[in-house]
């Protein structure tokens, strides 16, 4: 990351703090993850990367959905979604509705 950032290489940048956030979350350390991924959100934004932005949107959305927060968390799906559609990841797409369909199965 240090080196990411005195290179001035602002996607790797937002590469890196999305990735530092997802070890986070598989460490069960939920709030921490979201420092990460809300750093690497605005960054991805301003560097045009909108497939990274979506994957971003999605593990926050993911996260929130972990913490029990289940409204944030399809706040999160909901923005992540029509991107996946708009940059043509069908893969992406298909986990972004099934995480929204699992919030829905939570809620019941």
């Amino acid at each position: 990351l240090p080196i990411r950032r005195a290179v001035g290489d602002r996607g790797g940048e937002a590469t890196t703090l999305n990735n530092i956030g997802a070890v986070y979350d598989d460490l069960g350390e939920k709030q921490k993850a979201l420092d990460y991924y809300n750093q690497a959100l605005p960054i991805l934004r301003a560097v045009g990367d909108r497939g990274g932005e979506a994957v971003t949107l999605n593990n926050i959305g993911f996260v929130y959905s972990a913490l029990g927060e289940k409204q944030k968390a399809l706040d999160y799906y909901n923005q992540a979604l029509p991107i996946r559609r708009a940059v043509g990841d069908r893969g992406g797409e298909a986990t972004t509705l099934n995480n929204i369909g699992a919030v829905y199965d939570d809620l019941g």
